[in-house]
């Protein structure tokens, strides 16, 4: 056979231009996914990565080097190692000590000389909230000029340029926020009695460049005084005073020896845009080099013996790598099975265009056409549509997400660009190994499966229960591995494996029984839908994947949506919540039940500092009327009880706030409170300094006036007069407006809502990246499973309307032929419906166990609401059955009308292969 030219190549493309457009499309859109996900992980692992050394304080999240001047030195080599030039050296020591990936922000990095301890000053005019002197914190730092704007006066200098342990005359600048605490300005003088009495002249008032960046963030008290208090025995009030402090000029640190012990400080602030999720191992690597490997050895070589790292950036680091690796493995579930069904629908595009060519093909081989060279030219022609129209997905996924890693992107273009050049030539060589005089019936069912078949589907039931038996045991946030993550794909893998093999026979054994019934319609369509081949497999595979992952991921979506809408009620108590520390006014309830959507409105009297006579264990009140409560408690789910129980007995009191003392309240009471006191009557003793007598009758988890495990709930007209008014307002109601809550409250008190608490809980990117990924891997799976299904029914499409040509030439009427295609698809589309809702329910039930989606709805992983657990979704086991139904008869139906528009004379000619 002749190599692979190309004219064959341009000749087929000129033949089946549609068919080369369409498979184009499919490999650019395919690519632009697969290309896409991996970039999509890195961008929210990234982003989740940089938020939480953001969030974190500076002085937690910076490297911290400090070295005290070697005991022994004489004056002079001391001076020497605190001026600018050694601080310079340390400080690029310091550097070459912090090994990659972890990246120095120079601009915010700091280094200088400060004193250890912060020294009182006898001056008057400085503030003493509790009569104690203030105090102030001498710091020499570098690069003060580039980090702050001078508001006025200049900056400091040292008279000669050259300061030593005997100088006793400095000058500082304050910030801004110092001045203006202090009563400081340009030309104030600050006096320092230390070893060696200190004067500071203030020269200059500055302002922060970036008061939030490390630079200022990571010694505070430099950029902004701090109120302090002073030790004193426990139980008596503690004085304060203030904190302050002066920045001297560089060349001024050696002044500070004889005034107070100093140390060189080298403060080093990570870059957070080159952290990368992905290097969390070696950034973990390099700071603990740093801290006590290689690195503090070599600080201790360079430095100073003395030198010392310290950082809590390890801790950052671990807790994000605890949340990334609950996530991860929920993300891969969604990941694998849309990619196992883009593959599959990859695999019948491949197969589809096999099977139009058959006839092609066989004749090729009957003339002498190798194999190798058969599959060779096959490659070529899909190739040359194939690969441009990979590159051209993967720079649409390169320019839609910016700033991520290149290569895993080129990987799975690579990946998807190759199934689809060798689907075809792979089909073709298994199809045509043989050379064929005629071909079989394509619509028969062989009697027995063969061995390989058969071990294949073994294998793959062997490895379907392990990963669910391996996921029920360890978790999916356990080290379970990558089979855990196609656990779900298993079982859709089986159910169609088991599918293909049984819904032919039921529909085999009412054929005979429908031949008794009138017309050829219904015996027909069972007769023909109870043939099957192998190819039914491919299809019934992609939706029963696509149905399992998309009531997998609708679970996990359910489950985080339950969660932290459970957790938002709890720490609302409802809709809405309004409270103040003393007694809300008395018109606001009226004005809150005119803010939109606002239905019912509930008070609350919750005394906070209710104590217990024999312990003074303080024990949060809630006074109700129990009515409205009991009400409330029923449509939150918060502790329902019977109204009645919680009424206060004939004799309490006379009205709301009228009880008597000695007169016993029921309570409700949680669990802890109720263990403590049990069925016997007790007292309390109210702010107001009232007495309450109670006795528990109800014990309940959770109610929606308090948060928290300890909690008594009374009657609040029984309880004495004045005591426990209503401080807190309950709100129910549909799409609550924030903004006329917060008018119609005013000052009065704080609102809460509960879609606002709710938010809160997505804390990071990594919880919405993951959530829109999850979202999308599920589309993606549906709607690959939708053009499976397409792709199913247009491989059969040529036979089916072949068929109704010759029946109509039989006297078979359109409307018959509409509803012999259409009942030829049911017994296909209704099993595979059916079918993929039981997977579905199946797979959520098998593998809840071992899904915690705690970390991934909370962002940590203890919740309020105990552990959040995957739920069956009825709507996405509902909506992608139906779709497939309406899906497949929609298409028999628009077949059947396109027959019959085009007629039997151009379906019936002679010689077609149909």
């Amino acid at each position: 056979m002749n190599p692979v030219t190309a004219p064959w190549v341009r000749t087929r493309l000129r033949a089946a231009p549609g068919a080369a457009v369409a498979l184009a499309v499919l490999v650019a859109l395919t690519a632009c996914l697969a290309a896409a996900f991996p970039r999509a992980l890195d961008r929210y692992t990234d982003a989740g990565l940089r938020q939480a050394v953001e969030r974190a304080p500076a002085d937690v999240t910076s490297v911290l080097v400090s070295a005290a001047p070697a005991p022994g030195l004489d004056v002079a080599a001391a001076e020497d190692s605190l001026r600018p030039r050694p601080l310079a050296d340390g400080y690029r020591s310091v550097l070459d000590a912090v090994e990659s990936p972890l990246v120095v922000d120079e601009e915010q990095s700091s280094y200088g000389v400060r004193a250890t301890d912060s020294v009182p000053s006898p001056e008057e005019w400085l503030p003493r909230p509790d009569g104690l002197p203030a105090q102030m914190v001498l710091a020499a730092p570098q690069g003060l000029g580039d980090h702050a704007r001078l508001r006025s006066g200049r900056l400091p200098r040292v008279a000669g340029g050259r300061a030593g342990a005997s100088t006793t005359e400095l000058e500082a600048a304050v910030t801004e926020e110092t001045a203006r605490t202090l009563h400081m300005r340009a030309g104030s003088v600050v006096r320092l009695p230390g070893h060696r009495e200190l004067t500071v002249r203030v020269t200059g008032i500055v302002a922060p460049e970036r008061p939030d960046g490390a630079y200022w963030s990571v010694d505070p008290v430099l950029r902004s005084p701090s109120l302090r208090r002073a030790p004193g025995p426990p139980g008596a009030p503690a004085p304060t005073y203030w904190v302050g402090g002066l920045l001297l000029a560089p060349e001024a640190a050696p002044a500070l020896l004889g005034s107070a012990p100093v140390i060189r400080y080298w403060h080093l602030a990570p870059d957070p845009d080159a952290l990368h999720g992905r290097d969390l191992d070696g950034l973990a690597s390099a700071v603990a080099a740093v801290e006590s490997g290689p690195g503090l050895q070599r600080l201790h070589a360079t430095v100073s013996p003395l030198a010392d790292a310290t950082t809590g950036l390890d801790d950052v680091l671990t807790t994000y790598g605890r949340l990334r690796g609950d996530i991860g493995p929920l993300v891969a579930v969604a990941a694998s099975g849309a990619g196992t069904v883009a593959a599959v629908v990859l695999l019948m595009a491949g197969g589809l265009a096999g099977d139009r060519r058959r006839a092609e093909l066989a004749l090729l081989r009957a003339r002498g056409a190798s194999v190798r060279g058969l599959a060779g030219r096959l490659l070529a022609e899909t190739a040359v549509v194939a690969v441009p129209a990979g590159a051209l997905g993967l720079g649409a996924a390169l320019l839609t997400l910016p700033g991520a890693r290149l290569l895993p992107a080129l990987w799975a273009a690579v990946a998807v660009t190759a199934v689809a050049c060798l689907a075809l030539p792979l089909r073709a060589a298994a199809a045509h190994h043989r050379v064929r005089v005629h071909d079989d019936r394509r619509d028969a069912a062989s009697p027995r499966a063969s061995r390989r078949r058969t071990v294949a589907e073994l294998t793959v039931v062997v490895l379907a229960l392990g990963a669910v038996e391996v996921l029920r045991r360890r978790g999916a946030t356990d080290g379970a591995g990558g089979l855990v993550a196609m656990a779900p794909v298993l079982v859709g893998v089986i159910a169609a494996l088991v599918l293909v093999r049984l819904y032919p026979l039921p529909l085999r054994g009412l054929a005979r029984p429908a031949r008794r019934l009138r017309g050829a319609v219904g015996p027909l369509a069972l007769a023909r839908a109870g043939r099957t081949s192998a190819s039914t497999v491919l299809p019934l595979l992609a939706l029963l994947t696509a149905f399992t992952v998309a009531a997998f991921g609708g679970s996990v979506l359910g489950g985080v949506a339950d969660a932290r809408d459970r957790a938002a009620l709890l720490a609302v108590g409802a809709d809405a919540r309004v409270e103040a520390v003393e007694a809300l006014p008395s018109g606001l309830p009226a004005r809150l039940r005119e803010a939109p959507g606002v239905r019912e409105v509930t008070e609350a009297g919750v005394d906070h500092l209710a104590k217990t006579p024999d312990d003074g264990q303080s024990l949060p009140l809630a006074g109700v009327e129990p009515g409205a409560y009991a009400a409330l408690a029923g449509r939150t789910g918060l502790g329902a009880f019977p109204a009645g129980r919680l009424t206060r007995p004939d004799g309490a009191g006379g009205g709301h706030g009228g009880g008597s003392g000695d007169a016993v309240l029921p309570a409700l009471a949680s669990p802890a409170v109720a263990e403590r006191f049990g069925d016997r009557a007790f007292r309390l003793r109210l702010a107001d300094g009232g007495v309450a007598t109670l006795r528990i009758v109800l014990v309940r988890d959770r109610t929606p006036a308090v948060y928290g495990d300890d909690f008594l709930v009374v009657d609040r007209a029984g309880l004495p007069a004045g005591a426990a008014p209503p401080n807190v307002l309950l709100l129910t109601g549909d799409d609550l407006d924030a903004g006329a809550l917060r008018r119609a409250a005013g000052d009065a008190g704080t609102v809460h809502l509960r879609s606002e608490e709710r938010d809160g809980y997505v804390d990071s990117p990594l919880q919405s990246g993951a959530e829109r990924v999850y979202t999308a891997a599920v589309a993606a799976g549906a709607g690959y499973a939708a053009l499976a299904l397409l792709l199913s029914l247009a491989s059969t499409a040529p036979e089916r309307s072949a068929l109704l040509a010759r029946l109509r030439t039989m006297g078979l009427t359109r409307a018959q032929g509409r509803r012999l295609l259409v009942l030829e698809s049911l017994p296909q589309a209704l099993p595979a419906a059916l079918g993929g809702v039981l997977t579905g329910w199946a797979a959520v039930r098998l593998l809840s166990p071992g899904i915690d989606l705690t970390t991934i709805a909370m962002s940590t992983t203890a919740s309020p609401v105990g552990r959040a657990e995957l739920r069956t979704d009825p709507w996405s086991l509902a909506v992608p059955a139906v779709a497939v139904l309406v899906l497949a008869v929609g298409v028999a139906a628009v077949q059947a009308w396109w027959s019959g528009r085009r007629g039997a004379v151009a379906e019936l000619r002679a010689g077609d292969a149909r």
